[in-house]
């Protein structure tokens, strides 16, 4: 069997990077493929996990519209097939990426398996284009790994044979363990060192952060006013790294530049991303990939999205749905800061074994 190994985006490759790791220490060869959807944050990902594109696209290029990306994914993948077979090709989540490399793969008559599959939120407009790609790549998909019950059972109503779909858990969380563990054996680095000279972490640390298109706009701006409201608290310091994306960017430095304790800096490595989690009180988040991660850190997440694909988190009481309006964020984020809040559940999003039952289940098929 040739496997590829498909994505774009530094969320991708964080959640994907255990599968190629598991796939090396299995000794199942495959090849990797990085449409590099995002240059540089992606760059970081690859390169702390030592791992090496077999193919680079390098298709992003600044204000780009999604037809135009979508449309260079399909022409440098047709090519890439045209020159090498494969019999499966393993894409992520929710992107463009994803959903434009399989698309690709299908009109090629490979097998395509969908890692993360299955979260809905039914409202193709939230989050935009996101909940559309799911959709997408699950109708194209010959394999569903789905990373909950939840997600299993929304695969089911949509006609999927229930054979086709393994319950995982989400690869996330794998990630998150292998650098959780690295930081407990002493890693560091430049970024973690200057956030401890800057930040005083003896106070409430919020961290926020945001990158969703559906908030462009005035939810950016509902967001700063906000952040804005919590930082009249002395005793509160509020970290930002901010988006590279133009149309974050624009807002958040005009609104929240120059406020002693908010601190905007830029997007920041993953290992340091997570040491920054670690020592965080609240964190404030458009981010799937946090709600993940932050229960098995027992830090609460306000998701500032009017609806959400991980209701795990929801009904578990991590993650609380605030939206974009600045009155809800700030109610709810005095309401955890001041009663301490936090819980001990069992991660509802898994154990850090999904990329070993995803590739046993691979090497099964091969």
């Amino acid at each position: 069997m040739n496997i590829l190994v498909c994505f774009g985006t530094r969320p991708e490759a964080i959640k994907m990077a255990p599968i190629c790791l598991e796939l090396t220490k299995q000794k199942i060869p495959f090849k990797l493929c990085v449409t590099a959807q995002h240059r540089e944050m992606l760059d970081q990902v690859l390169t702390f996990f030592g791992l090496k594109p077999d193919y680079d696209l390098n298709i992003m290029k600044p204000n780009q519209s999604l037809n135009m990306l979508s449309s260079r994914i399909l022409t440098e993948m047709d090519k890439i097939f045209e020159k090498e077979h494969f019999s499966i090709v393993l894409v992520h989540g929710d992107t463009t990426t994803s959903s434009t490399v399989a698309l690709s793969a299908f009109h090629r008559n490979i097998r395509v398996a969908h890692v993360e599959a299955g979260l809905r939120t039914y409202n193709k407009q939230s989050p935009f284009p996101e909940e559309l790609n799911r959709q997408i790549t699950g109708r194209i998909s010959d394999y569903h790994f789905a990373p909950t019950l939840k997600a299993k059972e929304n695969l089911i109503k949509e006609k999927v044979s229930e054979s086709d779909i393994i319950i995982t858990g989400n690869t996330v969380i794998d990630t998150l363990f292998i650098v959780l563990k690295k930081i407990k054996e002493g890693y560091t680095n430049n970024h973690i060192e200057e956030l401890k000279s800057k930040i005083d972490f003896n106070k409430k640390n919020i961290l926020v952060t945001g990158h969703r298109r559906e908030n462009f706009g005035l939810g950016f701006e509902n967001l700063c006013n906000a952040i804005l409201e919590l930082s009249k608290d002395e005793d509160t310091e509020i970290i930002y790294p901010v988006h590279l994306n133009p149309n974050v960017q624009k807002i958040v430095y005009a609104k929240l530049s120059g406020v002693n304790n908010i601190h905007l800096i830029s997007p920041l490595d993953y290992p340091s991303f997570v040491w920054l989690m670690s020592k965080s009180n609240l964190i404030i988040s458009d981010s799937g990939g946090i709600q993940e991660e932050a229960p098995s850190l027992n830090i609460p997440v306000l998701v500032t999205r009017n609806t959400t694909e991980r209701d795990e988190g929801i009904y578990a009481k991590c993650s609380f749905l605030v939206g974009t309006d600045s009155n809800k964020i700030v109610k709810k984020a005095n309401e955890v800061l001041e009663n301490d809040y936090s819980f001990n559940v069992i991660n509802p999003y898994g154990n850090g074994n999904a990329a070993e039952r995803i590739i046993k289940f691979i090497d099964s098929i091969r």
